[in-house]
This record gives structure tokens, sequence and C-alpha cells, in this order.
């Protein structure tokens, strides 16, 4: 999947060190709800054990052929939130020097397109904490809409002590 600046692609071991140079960033990961990688080998780790699946890309920046950022969804039971048998949750984040670029957006519209077209997603959800309206705002670029329904995620770097929001998309 590719628009004319990004590719969305099968991560690679070969990613490790870009992934940690990003991923190290204590502003990046916090806001997703992971907590920063402290190693080149944590990275990898990540890569083989999070990362290597079917659902799950690297956002490549094609002009350097460089992993900036993750996309994909978590299908019911790996989800954060409760939803249904034939609903997915989407995640992403994106480096730091390219915050608001509109280059999330892009990776999410990619996404939202191959889930319609070539999965049988009928929904797909996404959460967002409160603290991070920047995540809410790609969400709602791609259409998603609030549902009205404000959790915690405790099992998130951080998501003891800050709310999520849900959002939601209806596919089909």
């Amino acid at each position: 999947m590719e628009t004319d600046r990004i590719r969305l692609r099968p991560w690679s071991e070969n990613d490790k060190e870009a992934l940690f140079k990003y991923a190290s960033d204590p502003d990046v990961g916090p806001g997703a709800g992971w907590s920063p990688h402290q190693s080149v080998d944590e990275s990898l780790d990540i890569i083989r054990t999070h990362f290597s699946n079917d659902h799950t890309w690297a956002i490549e920046l094609k002009s350097t052929g460089e992993a900036i950022g993750a996309m994909g969804y978590m299908l019911s039971g790996e989800s954060n939130i409760s939803i249904g048998e034939n609903d997915a949750e989407v995640g992403y984040w994106v480096a730091k020097p390219y915050w608001n670029q509109g280059i999330c957006t892009e990776a999410l519209r990619l996404l939202v397109d191959y889930c319609a077209k070539l999965k049988t997603i009928q929904s797909l959800w996404g959460d967002y904490f409160v603290d991070n309206p920047a995540s809410a705002r790609v969400m709602e670029k791609c259409g998603f809409r609030e549902t009205g329904t404000t959790s915690y995620c405790s099992h998130l770097y951080g998501g003891s002590n800050r709310p999520v929001k849900i959002l939601k998309l209806e596919l089909k």
C-alpha cells in the first residue's frame, strides 16, 4: 500500500536502528501507550514479537526508504478496548520529526481502504489518550466518529492515570 510519499510495508529486522532512533524519543511512545525503547536490541525484539504479523506495517518514507512509524490493526481479543468479533482496532504512531505533516492520516487512509476492500472487518475502532488530541484528529480526518465512551487502558504505559476516548468507523 502506498501514496506518493509513503509506503506501508512489512517490518524487517534491518529496521531495528531506525525503530530505535525514533521509538527511543520520550515524546513518541508514551503518547501511544508504550514506553520509550532503551536499546537497539529492544527494538529488534519488538519487530520480532509485535510487528511480525500480517496486520502491522512500517510506515516507510519513500524518499529515504526509512521506517518512520507504524500502522496496523488488532483483531477482537488483541484490542485494548471491547470490540465486536468482526471488528478491529487501529494503532499507529509516527516519528516526531514527521509530526504535523499528514503522514499518519495518509497511512490510516491506506489502512481503512485496505480493510474496507480486502477484509471482512465490519467496523474499525480507535482510542486516544485525551492528552494526545493529534491522534484524535488523524482518526476524525479518516471518518472515525466519537462514541461518547471514555475508558482507561491500564495495561498501556501510563494508561491507569490517563483516560482514553473511543472512536468508531463503520465499514460495512
